[in-house]
């Protein structure tokens, strides 16, 4: 008998970003909190005869050859020095795609936990590390807490430090999608322009995330520093960011890399109310 696994990869959101200059190596050091929200992929698992062979089928996107699931399961190999053995993967995007919110790092992620199960492997934290490098920065969150259902974090470096936070459970999150795609390549080509031009960003510190988390949403202070980069080339963005204050909500900013948008508020009637006001101005909004 063939053995499936089902299993939910979901998004995150980040809480301020802070990406630093270039490095040398081309890569940019961060500094955010990631916090999983209610919105899950599907990954549907079913193991074939043989090994080192994995087919991939999602009918609502079209992956390129070399996705995050293909470059997971190459790297799980790689890792354990051993082919894993053969799988089908039928994936459900219900994250959108480049929009900041994790997809493919999260679809990796799950995969890499299902092939330990497929596989009867438990990985070290360091073979974790390595798979993450080899796939994405954002796999490192995925992998070490972001597969739980309260996943929150303190990230940092070029995304492979995680320090895991209790998540809030007490906050609603609407999420907006503008009609913009900006590939994580534009996105860090854009924030390096901003530095070229020593546009000057006050930032919280460090040490201050944790506790700015912790407090009154109003009083959150946190930055991104995609979002005025971003903006500088796609208004629809900051018509959105614009829009979202408008319903009330305490805080709003873009996620990650964008372009998703999302607004944080403490009370589920004004987030529905928010969700309302947004569709009606022809906005695509979900609760989350």
């Amino acid at each position: 008998m063939q053995k499936e696994i089902r299993i939910l990869a979901p998004a995150k959101i980040n809480l301020g970003l802070k990406v630093l200059p270039r490095r040398e190596d081309g890569f940019h050091n961060i500094e955010s909190i990631f916090q999983t929200i209610d919105i899950k992929d599907l990954l549907e698992i079913t193991v074939l005869e043989g090994f080192g062979e994995c087919t991939i089928q999602c009918a609502q996107l079209k992956l390129p050859e070399n996705n995050t699931l293909s470059s997971a399961y190459k790297a799980f190999s790689q890792i354990t020095k051993r082919p894993s053995k053969s799988v089908s993967v039928i994936l459900t995007k219900r994250i959108p795609s480049g929009g900041g919110l994790g997809g493919g790092s999260s679809d990796a992620a799950a995969l890499v936990r299902a092939l330990e199960e497929i596989n009867d492997i438990t990985l070290t934290r360091n073979q974790l590390d390595e798979i993450a490098n080899m796939v994405g920065s954002d796999v490192f969150f995925f992998l070490h807490c972001g597969q739980e259902i309260d996943g929150a974090a303190i990230v940092t470096g070029r995304g492979e430090y995680v320090k895991k936070i209790t998540k809030r459970n007490d906050l609603f999150f609407v999420l907006v999608f503008p009609n913009v795609f900006s590939s994580t390549k534009e996105a860090y080509s854009l924030v390096d322009e901003l530095y070229a031009r020593n546009d000057q960003v006050i930032y919280p510190e460090l040490d201050n995330l944790n506790d700015i988390y912790n407090s009154a949403v109003s009083r959150w202070t946190f930055v991104n520093t995609f979002t005025p980069a971003l903006i500088s080339r796609y208004s629809d963005i900051e018509k959105c960011l614009k829009s979202v204050k408008k319903t009330g909500a305490l805080f709003a900013d873009m996620s990650g890399s964008g372009s998703t948008v999302f607004g944080v508020f403490e009370l589920r009637e004004k987030a529905l109310s928010a969700i309302e006001s947004l569709k009606n101005q022809g906005f695509t909004a979900v609760l989350a």
